[in-house]
């Protein structure tokens, strides 16, 4: 089966934060009341009740007084080869065969692992339930054949949702476009990055513009705790046990021994 993701066009949204209300919704989320920071972002990251939020930045343009304002909804990524799915213990993550990163909060036991090691700091501890979460791609309305949530709202048509293919297609002429009318930086994220997002940016600039990683990239750690730790720890946990026991006794029996000889000692 084609990969399906969400075609994301800053050049076409107006931050009206629909999105956010859409995934809090349908994912029955409450509300999150943050304190105010001095800038229009209603949440500053996501986090255990927030799977999407829209960043506000601004850059100050020449001359200094005016303002330029980049918008960008932000939300997991949905990679390829997904780090977070590399690192969890207990497999709570998956690849669904149209692409998206599928967390199950069953299989979770809350260690964070999966938060260290994604490159956006995507997954988010949920501290009353011990459990992750994060986006689910709207896996439930996907696979009932509807469109997720925030994309099913966008009233801008910002947001969009399909073959991947063809929304890649769709974006290569959206950049030419705009390269042509007043945006020479356009261009896309998610088509190379991390081997692939399945989730595709068209920006109007430069990614570090819009808070974006330009070169993201998989903490160094994380291939050696998949290809040497993680194979191992279901014995190496015992092993330990065994070893903390054996020295405990040994422990013991020593002190024991240099007991009798004290008492040797005062006869």
């Amino acid at each position: 089966m084609a990969y399906k993701t969400n075609l994301y066009d800053v050049s076409k949204c107006t931050a009206c934060r629909g999105c956010i209300i859409a995934c809090k919704d349908w994912n029955q989320l409450p509300a999150v009341i943050e304190p105010f920071k001095g800038n229009y972002c209603t949440h500053e990251d996501t986090n255990g009740d927030t799977f999407t939020i829209m960043r506000f930045i601004e850059e100050e343009t020449d001359p200094a007084d005016d303002v330029k304002w980049h918008f960008l909804k932000y939300q997991c990524m949905h990679c390829f080869d997904p780090a977070c799915m590399k690192v969890c213990p207990r497999h709570a993550y998956t690849k669904t065969e149209w692409g998206a990163t599928y967390h199950d909060p069953e299989k979770c036991i809350g260690c964070q692992y999966c938060t260290y090691a994604c490159p956006f700091h995507i997954p988010k501890y949920r501290k009353r339930e011990d459990k992750i979460t994060k986006c689910t791609l709207c896996v439930d309305r996907v696979e009932a054949g509807l469109t997720p949530a925030c994309a099913r709202t966008c009233p801008t048509g910002a947001l969009s949702f399909g073959d991947r293919h063809e929304l890649l297609a769709q974006a290569e002429e959206r950049v030419k476009f705009l390269r042509a009318n007043g945006f020479p930086n356009a261009t896309i994220y998610g088509k190379l990055e991390l081997g692939g997002l399945n989730k595709l940016y068209i920006l109007t600039d430069t990614p570090d513009k819009f808070g974006l990683p330009i070169d993201p990239k998989v903490p160094g750690q994380i291939p050696f705790w998949k290809d040497w730790v993680q194979p191992y720890v279901g014995w190496l946990i015992p092993l330990a046990l065994a070893g903390s026991a054996f020295s405990f006794v040994t422990t013991r029996m020593l002190a024991g021994k240099h007991g009798e000889h004290a008492e040797g000692g005062h006869e």
